[in-house]
């Protein structure tokens, strides 16, 4: 049996990069995956992925920012599988820029993703694990959220906070038998790494033991050890994938 047979899983920005190695990783497990995103393109192209395969996808255009629209989407998926089981707090956006170039526009913006779409996704799946009885969220946090990083002020701040309402909730829902765990990734692959000078890439490589970047696989993995029933007693707690990357 897989790990996540008859479990239903919503992967915030769930449409590429971590988020749709995630929800390959999770389908793949047995997983019923809901995929929520603002891109609705990539979010169909990576639906349409997932569906080729034979798994059980969906995808919901959402903007994470808007509470309202998120308490709906959690209810749709009540109404269509019954049941929220893990939930994958893993959208997140960049404005980078050093403290006294950033505008407060760029400030704010990250603030409402990183931050308060994660407070607003815990919030509209809670009470439905709470009548469960059970539930994992998993948050996405990073290493910038536990050693800072330059022109990341807004980035690390939300971060940060992830870790703080991940402890919070992890000790407010677990006598509901519901996990709260963060994830930290490190220098990921993603496509936006693409953007960033060859030099920069290799200096990251330098900085971490193993010598190389991660994968977006990598973060999904540890997702789904968080998720699974082999993570039941872990809770509260930061997973730093980063292959001992040094700041």
């Amino acid at each position: 049996m897989k790990r996540f047979e008859s479990k239903t899983v919503i992967i915030t920005g769930g449409a590429s990069g971590i988020g749709r190695a995630a929800a390959l990783k999770f389908a793949a497990e047995g997983a019923s995956v809901i995929i929520w995103d603002v891109d609705q393109q990539k979010g169909e192209a990576t639906r349409n992925e997932i569906k080729s395969q034979g798994y059980d996808v969906s995808f919901s255009l959402l903007d994470t920012t808007q509470p309202e629209a998120c308490a709906l989407a959690a209810r749709d998926v009540i109404d269509t599988y019954q049941s929220i089981d893990v939930l994958i707090n893993n959208a997140g956006i960049t404005r980078d820029a050093s403290l006294q170039k950033m505008s407060f526009s760029d400030w704010q913006v990250v603030l409402d993703v990183n931050l308060t779409g994660v407070f607003n996704c815990s919030k509209a799946v809670t009470p439905f694990m709470v009548e469960q009885q059970r539930g994992r969220i998993i948050n996405t946090s990073s290493v910038v959220g536990l050693y800072g990083n330059y022109g990341q002020t807004n980035y690390a701040a939300t971060k940060a906070g992830v870790i703080g309402m991940t402890k919070t909730m992890a000790r407010e829902l677990g006598r509901y038998h519901i996990t709260v765990n963060a994830v930290a990734p490190g220098f990921i692959a993603t496509d936006m790494v693409k953007t960033i000078p060859e030099k920069v890439i290799q200096m990251m490589r330098e900085k971490t033991a193993l010598g190389r970047v991660g994968t977006p696989e990598d973060i999904a993995n540890a997702y789904c050890f968080l998720a699974s029933d082999e993570a039941s007693f872990i809770s509260g707690s930061v997973l730093s994938v980063d292959g001992a990357l040094s700041f």
